[in-house]
């Protein structure tokens, strides 16, 4: 007989498996912490707009408090020994654990192969230009890790490649089908890419190689434990998988008793369980600021479905256009979505501006911008900000500013 659990089951096993519930006011957590929950959440989703924080750093501040980001910088630059963190397309661009590498092996091989959308297009690119991305690999092997900057002859951008250099294109051809990795980013977050043994190591590069059946089921798995609760299409976008292939793995985990059939209140698809999913009394009740790129807002018809939270990034939105503002964080209070806030990180002021807070409906704001304010002071300081700028002029606005005066 199929289980059923309620809406708000799911939701307190969402928080818990995906690492929430840490006490963070605590002591800083150390490196153990912070690739328990790498590994945790499976990756780190990269993006390259930094007009708060860089999105990969909000993920473990969000579940784990402020904490030294330089233990992030470290798990994904040097040799190969030190590494614990390599680059490659797993939701979208992520940090994913080196111990995971052979299970994107079967995308890189694709990638290769042609496959579909943008792995078409790059193959293609290679197809009309063997000879340039030869060109781009021995150069790489010869002199070490270059970025398309750095390339004999890279040229300048091509409007028929979206402005990508023949470079540029050639080496995320590379990428894509794994014959190079990312060694490390610089500058204004350009790739600077090498050999895969010298950036994940020989023993990743020469581990056995997977079927696509066996690393597709590997990663279904991790989707599912990530988010306790998942239907087909949650566990296949996760990591971005295929739809059929997906549900196939589904089914082979349903089998070998890694997943279990539920039925949930409110949902009008099938659903299946991670028989290690529990839940935490801690994580049902935290509260954090969440970056647009938090895994939990990855899918938003999963964030409407778990948390009946309708979220939209606006960042690509005319901004005569946008309802909410341009970089905008959801804040969970108690478990639950409690308000949207449009910030801004003024370094050289050294400010937090708040542009403006949205709450929820039917949210006490009385309740609310105390809480709120709180995790702006906290947020400032993990950013190394000294202080809260208070910018908009709503009901939220104007409560927060009234709790900064009494602070």
């Amino acid at each position: 007989m199929t289980r059923h659990l309620s809406a708000s089951n799911v939701r307190h096993l969402t928080l818990a498996m995906q690492g929430f519930g840490a006490d963070r006011d605590g002591p800083e957590p150390d490196s153990r912490a912070l690739s328990s929950l790498v590994r945790r959440l499976g990756l780190l989703q990269i993006d390259s707009v930094n007009v708060l924080c860089r999105a990969h750093y909000m993920p473990l501040y969000s579940r784990l408090g402020p904490y030294d980001r330089q233990w992030l910088e470290r798990f994904n630059q040097g040799p190969p020994s030190k590494r614990r963190l390599f680059e490659y397309w797993g939701h979208e661009a992520s940090l994913i654990p080196v111990e995971d590498y052979p299970l994107y092996r079967f995308r890189m091989q694709r990638a290769r192969e042609g496959g579909g959308g943008l792995y078409k297009r790059l193959a293609r690119f290679s197809k009309e230009h063997p000879d340039f991305v030869d060109q781009a690999l021995a150069e790489i092997r010869h002199r070490g890790a270059l970025a398309a900057s750095d390339l004999t002859g890279g040229g300048r951008g091509q409007g028929s490649w979206w402005g990508w250099s023949h470079g540029k294109s050639a080496l995320e051809y590379l990428f894509w089908s794994g014959q190079v990795l990312v060694a490390h980013r610089r500058g204004n977050f350009e790739r600077v890419y090498d050999l895969p043994e010298r950036v994940v190591g020989y023993d990743a590069v020469e581990a056995p190689e997977l079927s696509p059946q066996q690393a597709q089921q590997a990663l279904v798995a991790r989707a599912a434990r990530a988010m306790g609760v998942a239907s087909v299409r949650d566990m296949q976008r996760y990591f971005r998988l295929d739809g059929r292939e997906a549900r196939a793995c589904i089914e082979a985990l349903v089998d070998s008793g890694e997943l279990e059939p539920v039925e949930v209140e409110g949902w009008s698809m099938p659903a299946w369980q991670h028989v290690r999913a529990r839940t935490s009394r801690r994580a049902s009740h935290a509260t954090a600021l969440l970056s647009p790129f938090d895994p939990l807002m990855w899918d938003r018809e999963r964030a409407a479905r778990v948390f009946d939270f309708h979220y939209r990034i606006e960042i690509y939105t005319p901004s005569h256009l946008r309802q909410y503002g341009y970089y905008v964080l959801p804040f969970m209070l108690a478990g639950q979505m409690a308000a949207r806030v449009d910030l801004k990180a003024e370094r050289a002021a050294g400010v937090l501006q708040v542009i403006r807070a949205h709450p929820e409906p039917n949210i006490s704001t009385e309740i609310l911008a105390p809480a709120l304010f709180e995790e702006l002071v906290r947020l400032a300081r993990f950013l190394g900000l000294g202080r809260v700028q208070i910018m908009g002029s709503g009901p939220l606005d104007r409560a927060l500013e009234a709790v900064a005066r009494e602070t």
